[in-house]
């Protein structure tokens, strides 16, 4: 008697039956077999010829998107939003970005579209992908708490005190991951795009990959602090908010950054 024979004689029920299973697995085997031998030969003789699959009616409408330049219809698509309503929804339809498949929501933006600073961040986190709306974790709480000491929030209906948020990625990527070149390139139309319709007078990028984004150029610690410009407007660089959870002695350089805007903005 086999080991699958022995097995299947105690199992009275459907618990006995899955711990013979567990226990089998345990003692190496993995394959049914039966009580007769099996020919391997005569069943390869009598396999029945595979049938040559059908060439699809219509190879073009069975793949659509074959062949898309994700770059280019995004700056198509953008191109064509006359608003930020516009926009928002030309990125909800934007299909070619694998992360939008594992993503909940589409974070499009929170704050006051009217107001002189924009923050541009990396991309959601989980928090974010599950409210539908950026910087609401940690970092999100440590944000607000470092923009409101100089006055500015994003709840503000003042133009003068408010802040506008978006992100350079509408959809987070799997496990918190930096996004990648190509994510970042096919969503930069986009961004673009979001960046004239609000028409800041101040960028603020957080962290690498907006820095990335907006200017080419890497290294967020050496390039904090330091204004510069992107797409006609003046550009500080600072420290995203979640390196500076991990990384408590770097609030005292983010506090001068903020003063630098504060002065700008008074100036």
């Amino acid at each position: 008697m086999g080991i699958a024979d022995q097995a299947f004689d105690i199992a009275e029920d459907w618990d006995a039956a899955l711990a013979a299973l567990a226990w089998q697995v345990e003692a190496g085997a993995d394959e049914a077999i039966g009580d007769a031998p099996v020919n391997r030969y005569e069943l390869a003789a009598e396999a029945p010829k595979p049938v040559a699959a059908r060439p699809a009616a219509n190879p073009v409408a069975a793949e659509p998107m074959a062949g898309a330049d994700p770059v280019a219809t995004a700056r198509a698509a953008a191109a064509q939003a006359q608003t930020l309503d516009d926009l928002r929804a030309a990125i909800a339809g934007f299909d070619l970005c694998e992360l939008k498949k594992g993503a909940r929501n589409t974070v499009f933006a929170d704050g006051n579209p009217k107001a002189r600073v924009l923050i541009l961040g990396e991309a959601p986190g989980a928090g974010e992908d599950r409210e539908g709306r950026p910087f609401v974790g940690r970092a999100g709480q440590l944000l607000d708490l470092m923009f409101a000491a100089i006055g500015l929030s994003r709840t503000s209906p003042d133009a003068a005190t408010a802040l506008y948020i978006a992100n350079v990625l509408p959809w987070r990527p799997p496990g918190n991951r930096d996004p990648e070149p190509g994510e970042i390139a096919m969503m930069l139309p986009f961004v673009e795009r979001h960046i004239a319709l609000v028409d800041p007078q101040v960028i603020v990028v957080l962290g690498n990959t907006p820095l990335l984004a907006l200017t080419g150029t890497k290294g967020i610690l050496r390039a904090r602090g330091n204004w510069s410009e992107a797409l006609g407007k003046p550009l500080l660089p600072m420290t995203h908010p979640a390196y500076l959870l991990r990384t408590p002695s770097a609030k005292r350089e983010a506090w001068a950054d903020l003063l630098s805007l504060q002065a700008r903005l008074r100036g």
